[in-house]
């Protein structure tokens, strides 16, 4: 090969290398939660975001409060959820806690969200009280459900509210069949793929995962999920794990996993006025 074909391919390769880390990238699992706010401030944060090319993320958070502090730092970036937890700890617990109830309802009278979550809940639990009521109140407020949860707790809710929109965190940590037959039977579910490494290793996808991700391309989404300090501090890392799988993909499939699909089923949200 002559040293000019070199030269031009080598262009090339750098153009599109630049192309990818320019696409936007529409983030639907960042928490900001108590344990974060004194070591990365919300502006700090912001810049951590936008740096990694994050130009859209729904933020959650224990308490709301961290939500709220993005929010006003940069409402064109953050999208707001409300999750059912007053402190991280209230996790395992907060399905059983019926002044979880009361703790909603006045936050989302007081505060534009675009969902409730993310909450965690397995099977029967979905059936319990508090957790009913939550699914009531995001029918009533035509909000998502961000839940984290196996696929039975994901049949229950949609036996509830068959009209029930829900965001699958994890997608529920489901094998790629389970995934598939439960976004065959469900057209509004959707899911992100934060924490799924093991859907593609070393370039290659694993199980049924790549016809998955290209057969039903529109209904997955991208998710850092800073679940602790230290996940902000990988978040360049997670997203070129995700880059690493979006090379594997059609260019369709990674742009709208990417972005568009997020971008399309929360434009709801950004059709309100405060």
């Amino acid at each position: 090969m002559h040293s000019l074909q070199i030269l031009v391919l080598g262009l090339m390769f750098t153009m599109t290398g630049a192309f990818a880390s320019e696409a936007p990238l529409f983030d639907v699992h960042i928490h900001y939660s108590h344990d974060v706010w004194d070591k990365i401030p919300p502006e700090r944060a912001i810049l951590k975001l936008r740096e990694a090319g994050i130009t859209r993320a729904m933020v959650s958070s224990s308490s709301d409060e961290g939500t709220q502090r993005l929010y006003r730092a940069a409402p064109d970036l953050i999208i707001p959820a409300l999750r059912p937890y007053r402190e991280r700890g209230d996790l395992e617990t907060w399905m059983h806690d019926e002044s979880v109830v009361p703790y909603l309802e006045q936050r989302l009278e007081r505060h534009r969200y675009a969902a409730i979550g993310e909450f965690h809940i397995d099977g029967e639990e979905a059936e319990l009280p508090v957790v009913r009521w939550t699914v009531q109140l995001a029918k009533r407020y035509d909000l998502m459900l961000h839940v984290h949860s196996d696929a039975d707790a994901i049949e229950r809710i949609f036996k509830q509210d068959s009209s029930a929109r829900i965001l699958w965190a994890h997608a529920g940590f489901e094998n790629g069949s389970r995934v598939r037959e439960m976004l065959e039977r469900y057209p509004n579910l959707w899911a992100d793929l934060s924490f799924r490494w093991e859907i593609h290793r070393q370039g290659r996808f694993t199980g049924v995962w790549k016809a998955l991700l290209e057969e039903h391309s529109d209904r997955f989404m991208l998710g850092v999920d800073t679940y602790t300090p230290l996940r902000w501090l990988q978040i360049q890392e997670t997203l070129d794990w995700y880059e690493a799988l979006f090379a594997s993909l059609s260019e369709t499939a990674a742009r709208r996993i990417r972005h568009d699909n997020a971008e399309r089923v929360f434009a709801f949200y950004s059709s309100r006025s405060d």
